[in-house]
């Protein structure tokens, strides 16, 4: 293996990363939004999106901490290399590889209650 290898996961994890960043400002700007909409009287339905929301942003922290560390894991991987430390240049890189995919599944299930939330969006614009 050589530095090369684990160099290739750099853009793609500086781009996850962003788009969990993006995802993560977005989902603060629709807390401030229903913040503001719902006032001192919360109905029923804005109750719903909070504990929704409250687990997209338990979710997305655990999405950016696991892309971070795999960031850092892969760095230390082209350093092993570097120092020519084949072996542990090879366990930070699957380490790396392993935090890359937890990052992953967790986004999946971040995906899947944004996809609730829109649902709730839904049922309200029916029940009008």
């Amino acid at each position: 293996m050589t530095m090369t290898t684990p160099a290739l996961l750099f853009p793609a994890i500086s781009l996850l990363l962003l788009a969990y960043t993006n995802r993560f400002l977005v989902l603060a700007q629709l807390i401030r939004q229903l913040n503001n909409r719902e006032g001192d009287q919360v109905r029923d339905l804005a109750k719903r999106q909070i504990v929704n929301l409250r687990q997209r942003i338990v979710l997305i922290r655990s999405m950016q901490r696991w892309g971070v560390i795999s960031f850092l894991l892969c760095t230390l991987s082209m350093f092993a290399l570097f120092l020519s430390w084949e072996l542990a240049g090879q366990i930070f890189f699957g380490a790396s590889l392993v935090s890359l995919l937890l990052s992953l599944v967790m986004s999946l299930f971040e995906i899947q209650i944004s996809c609730n939330a829109i649902n709730i969006e839904l049922e309200s614009l029916e029940n009008r």
